[in-house]
């Protein structure tokens, strides 16, 4: 692998463990902010989704180094709305979960003739794909079940 193709595959795999990171701070605090009869099982599935992110930094972190990258501390900022209607930390989560989806398709034309990459791309990219499915699912109201646009990845920024 030339050496400026492997920076920047460490420089988006780096990216994507910051937003990971910053998906476990965010998740938690949503957690933390979920409020009314349905507290128990929403909070729950952000407490899950904050552990998940925690697994998928762990696999960041991991491939960073055996391509002989140095993880980042950093963590991605994370805007506080002070909105906290379930619907609205929804929202915030899918432009979360979306932003995540560009960057790991971007981490995938950027792989080459790595197949074990590509395979964690990929992956990845399955899963990110079915958490903005459950988020779009859990935004619609009850027996709404057209789903509101077409979905669209091509790099960052990508709708979904």
């Amino acid at each position: 692998m030339r050496d400026t193709h492997r920076t920047a595959i460490l420089a988006q795999l780096d990216l994507l463990l910051q937003e990971e990171l910053s998906g476990v701070v965010r998740y938690l605090h949503y957690s933390f902010m979920v409020f009314g009869p349905n507290r128990i099982p929403i909070g729950k599935w952000f407490r899950d989704q904050a552990q998940e992110g925690m697994a998928h930094a762990v696999l960041l972190g991991e491939k960073i180094t055996a391509l002989g990258g140095h993880p980042t501390v950093a963590v991605r900022a994370v805007p506080e709305s002070h909105d906290h209607q379930v619907t609205a930390i929804l929202q915030e989560s899918l432009t979360f979960e979306r932003e995540a989806l560009a960057d790991y398709v971007q981490l995938l034309h950027l792989c080459g003739d790595d197949i074990a990459l590509e395979e964690l791309a990929r992956q990845q990219i399955r899963k990110e794909t079915e958490h903005i499915e459950e988020v779009e699912k859990m935004l619609r109201g009850p027996g709404q079940v057209e789903a509101h646009a077409e979905r669209r990845v091509s790099g960052r920024g990508a709708q979904a």
